[in-house]
């Protein structure tokens, strides 16, 4: 038997009388979008969900913009409106429909312009805020989900029959599967005894929403710069009909501090020399924010009865904007499996199907990550012959339709072993299940 006792000092269980154990088929730790969307797939499937997250939901609801925003690929969309949480307007999603990358003030450039590829957009920005809001929405209106929050775990047990956990209030779940879901400092990967390769980058992202003269065309814009990228990502007008985007502003960790003690006034003067003149003015839109940024990967996804997702599995450099993208993935892979399973009146948590979706999704994230991990690495620099290199690959690829569509594919989420859901199909049990 496989047993996590949390820490008193995180998990302090409340002084009340336990509860008769409640049954589903899978618990789901973490309430996020990687939890969430997983709830709203599953369920939407059959099956019977309980979400326990720590954090109270009215003040994430009420908490509201913390200026980070997410580009949602073709296929995470394809893959939302396939269980029905896709909804623009509710998430306020402005469509990408070109994005632009240029390395500093190197007269090359790489343009993806999606009229290439059909009318369908590259993808979606969302602010983070929203997101959850029309998620969370979405779930609480599910017959077969349970939302437990704010609630911890002060017990989870775990062996071949089956999982069992009892919360902080006393209650008692069981179920088949358990679904660590919850972000890169997860205590279910780190009590199951996972551990996993992880390094610093010593950069900072600073993020924060600006209004600008000139309407952004929905195009995306990539720079890299010699601290870090440096992207600029279109956001719907305000309610004042102001034209945004979204900054994504990575620097080294000494000069991102100091950027933040700057006044409004020096700010904005450093941002309008990252940002160049061809929006108009700029004006910033509420606060600055700052996260620090680190890359980390599980050496094993999964455990007796557990699976990780999202961020629990895998923290990327966000220099192409995929790190939701791949938990979304981690979702319809599992989701794919599981409902095969339970179709076929199998046990959804053996250790057969656990091991299938850890070989479905490793190689995909493996291969990502260390890609991300070295364009940060190519480009955060000021080399002369490094950056020659590199603006050669840019002119080249940009000179190659075919390897600019290879290349926009892949930033759609199109390319690779793509579940169903992703391609925006319905699970067809009926099929050869992948299981060998």
């Amino acid at each position: 038997m496989t047993k996590w006792r949390s820490s008193p000092t995180l998990c302090k269980p409340k002084p009340r009388q336990p509860m008769t154990e409640r049954r589903a088929d899978i618990l789901i730790f973490g309430g996020g979008a990687n939890g969430m969307t997983a709830a709203a797939a599953l369920a939407h499937h059959g099956l019977k969900i309980v979400v326990v997250e720590q954090a109270d939901p009215e003040k994430l609801r009420k908490a509201g913009a913390d200026g980070r925003t997410v580009a949602l690929s073709h296929a995470s969309t394809s893959l939302m409106q396939a269980i029905g949480l896709w909804n623009a307007d509710e998430f306020d999603a402005c469509p990408i429909l070109d994005i632009r990358i240029t390395d500093g003030a190197a007269p090359v450039f790489l343009h993806y312009d999606h009229r290439e590829l059909g009318d369908a957009p590259l993808g979606h920005i969302v602010e983070n805020w929203r997101l959850w809001n029309a998620a969370f929405s979405h779930i609480s209106g599910l017959e077969n989900v349970s939302y437990l929050a704010p609630s911890a775990v002060v017990d989870l047990q775990r062996d071949d029959y089956g999982a069992r956990a009892i919360l902080d209030d006393g209650s008692i779940i069981g179920a088949s599967l358990v679904l660590a879901c919850d972000g890169r400092n997860s205590h279910l990967r780190q009590a199951a005894g996972i551990t996993a390769a992880t390094w610093d980058y010593h950069q900072t992202a600073i993020v924060l929403t600006v209004a600008h003269d000139e309407p952004h065309a929905n195009i995306a814009h990539e720079r890299f710069l010699p601290a870090g990228p440096f992207a600029i990502l279109p956001l719907h007008d305000d309610a004042k009909g102001r034209h945004r985007s979204s900054i994504v502003w990575t620097e080294q960790n000494e000069l991102a501090a100091a950027l933040l003690e700057f006044t409004d006034t020096r700010f904005n003067e450093e941002l309008e020399r990252r940002f160049g003149s061809f929006l108009g003015n700029l004006k910033i839109v509420g606060r600055r924010w700052s996260y620090p940024l680190s890359f980390l990967h599980a050496h094993r996804y999964t455990d007796t009865r557990l699976a990780l997702i999202g961020d629990a599995a895998h923290a990327m450099h966000p220099i192409a904007g995929q790190g939701l993208n791949m938990g979304l993935r981690d979702v319809a892979a599992l989701t794919e499996l599981i409902v095969d399973a339970h179709h076929r009146g199998q046990d959804i948590g053996d250790n057969s199907l656990l091991s299938q979706y850890e070989r479905w999704r490793r190689t995909d994230n493996t291969v990502l990550m260390f890609v991300t991990d070295g364009l940060n690495r190519l480009f955060s620099n000021n080399v002369a012959p490094v950056r020659a290199a590199r603006d050669l690959g840019l002119a080249a690829v940009n000179r190659s339709p075919r390897l600019r569509r290879l290349f926009m594919r892949h930033a759609m989420g199109l390319e690779g072993d793509i579940p169903q859901l992703l391609r925006g199909e319905a699970i067809d049990t009926s099929r050869q299940s992948r299981r060998p």
